[in-house]
């Protein structure tokens, strides 16, 4: 009897499968979109019509990033689909409309969002979660206040409807105006309707530091909506940023460890690097003077009856953020883009907090910031939590879009061996897919999709850094989504076999409810 015919064979390799056990030798056989066996000896079973030679080398299954900004490649008007900063990671799968901002180019849109991801496909899978501040925007706009109850019933129909068409669950990233300006009653009326169809809830928490509640409060905030909303929390890019808050985490480990035990289902990401990426607006400007918008933030910079008041609070804000050595800015064009703020002050010799006022009012738009902030034992302690798993965070001007998962294997696995190959790999596969609630995916199991990287465990580094952040990583030798190959022998394919990944709400949560049409 002939061995019956697979489309790939990867033989020879050092396999880690997702689940947290030890590495082994195994191949993995793939038809169509499907892994179809992983084991030993598979050139004895199956003929396969292509083989990957993956002797020296680790098979893993594809990452999957679950906070992530790809914007300007997703955008329908003009990204390239192809999302390669993440292919070249070994990235199969990213997660999007994080910190509550909406899907790329279809705000609050679930649905047109993944429409144009199966019309037009994509590198990676893609799945989204609807917007908190995409939808808050859509009923109040920017200001600073509470909605109505009829307000509050059209924000919970456009939440539901866009769990029903897709989502994942509720993001909300309530450091960021006007979101910020939302009470957590209003929040946990609104997850409730994620939390009915499945969903879960995921949080830039209100604060990461001591601008305003604290770190502790926010995280106990987070946990608060979890359990009375009725839903899993998941914690966005886990962190104690700043000199207030550095040395938190085992204080926070054992808060979440807590709600664990007590039966709230709770999870975080993390990306390795000592810098958050953030916006030089939204690392020094108080939140309060952003109601209106950006433009009435300007007009209060200058404003007799606001000027000293929002000048002492951007002063203080860049203390808790480390002082002006610690912001990096990123501008391309700019003459001081790639410089710390203290450096451009002393140049134009100025105060920090004025410099930062000058470049804000000389720009149409918001400038990047690397913010330097946190510490080696924070971040190590919160690496080692089980229930912490991977994110890029990926966004403009840090090297984090670039080379986050190679970072954190070269870095926290070889280097300083905080985490071993299999916890790297659980971490970044199948426990990631465990925390956003996606079936068979994030592992190489037989009967799972084929999602897979096979990676040279002596080339796989990190490219980008601060000051290049848009360097692609080097060492995934293979990557393959949904059983076509993306990269092969180092070098991209430029196939699109990326699709369309939704959420648990199905006909018995989308029956009915709060759903309105129009």
């Amino acid at each position: 009897m002939a061995a019956p015919i697979a489309d790939i064979l990867i033989h020879g390799g050092t396999l880690v499968d997702g689940s947290a056990d030890p590495p082994r030798n195994a191949d993995v056989v793939i038809a169509g979109d499907r892994i179809l066996y992983v084991g030993p000896d598979a050139a004895s079973r199956y003929r396969s019509r292509r083989t990957v030679d993956a002797a020296g080398r680790i098979v893993a299954p594809g990452f999957i990033d679950p906070h992530s900004h790809p914007d300007e490649f997703l955008d329908p008007a003009r990204g390239d689909r192809l999302v390669l900063p993440w292919l070249m990671q070994g990235v199969t799968t990213l997660v999007v409309g994080v910190d509550g901002g909406g899907t790329p180019g279809f705000g609050n849109d679930v649905r047109g969002f993944l429409s144009e991801i199966s019309r037009r496909p994509t590198g990676p899978n893609v799945a989204t979660y609807v917007g908190f501040g995409a939808v808050r925007h859509a009923v109040l706009g920017d200001a600073s206040r509470g909605p109505s109850a009829a307000e509050l019933e059209r924000m919970r129909a456009l939440v539901a409807r866009g769990m029903c068409d897709g989502a994942l669950g509720l993001s909300t990233g309530l450091f960021y105006p006007p979101q910020s300006f939302a009470t957590t009653e209003e929040v946990i009326a609104l997850a409730r309707e994620a939390g009915t169809r499945g969903g879960r809830y995921d949080s830039h928490l209100r604060d990461e530091s001591s601008y305003s509640v604290g770190l502790v409060a926010a995280v106990q905030e987070a946990l608060r909506i979890g359990r009375e909303a009725g839903l899993p929390v998941h914690i966005a890019h886990i962190k104690a940023l700043g000199v207030d808050v550095q040395g938190l985490a085992p204080r926070l480990v054992d808060l979440i460890d807590s709600a664990r035990r007590d039966g709230l289902d709770v999870t975080a990401d993390q990306y390795p690097w000592d810098a958050s990426g953030t916006s030089l607006e939204a690392a020094l400007v108080p939140r309060w003077a952003f109601d209106g918008g950006r433009l009435r933030m300007l007009q209060r910079l200058d404003a007799p009856e606001s000027r000293e008041s929002l000048r002492k609070a951007m002063s203080e804000n860049l203390r808790r953020r480390g002082g002006a050595e610690s912001l990096l800015l990123i501008a391309p064009g700019e003459q001081w883009s790639g410089q710390r703020l203290a450096v451009v002050a002393a140049r134009w010799s100025i105060d920090p907090v004025d410099a930062a006022a000058r470049i804000m009012r000389s720009r149409s738009s918001d400038t990047d910031a690397i913010s330097f902030n946190m510490a080696d034992d924070d971040i190590d302690a919160f690496m080692r939590q089980p229930w912490v798993v991977t994110s890029t965070d990926g966004s403009q001007g840090h090297p984090r879009m670039y080379a986050t998962f190679p970072r954190k294997y070269s870095r926290y696995v070889l280097e300083r061996h905080v985490l071993t190959l299999a916890e790297f790999v659980n971490r970044s596969t199948g426990r990631t897919a465990e925390a956003l609630g996606l079936t068979h995916r994030g592992f190489l199991r037989a009967g799972d999709y084929a999602d897979v990287v096979v990676f040279d465990p002596d080339r796989f580094r990190p490219a980008a850094d601060y000051l290049h952040p848009r360097r692609l990583s080097q060492g995934v030798a293979t990557l393959i989504v949904n059983g076509q190959i993306a990269i092969d022998q180092g070098r991209v394919t430029r196939l699109r076999a990326g699709r369309p990944l939704r959420g648990p709400a199905g006909p018995a949560g989308c029956g009915g409810g709060s759903i309105v049409k129009g």
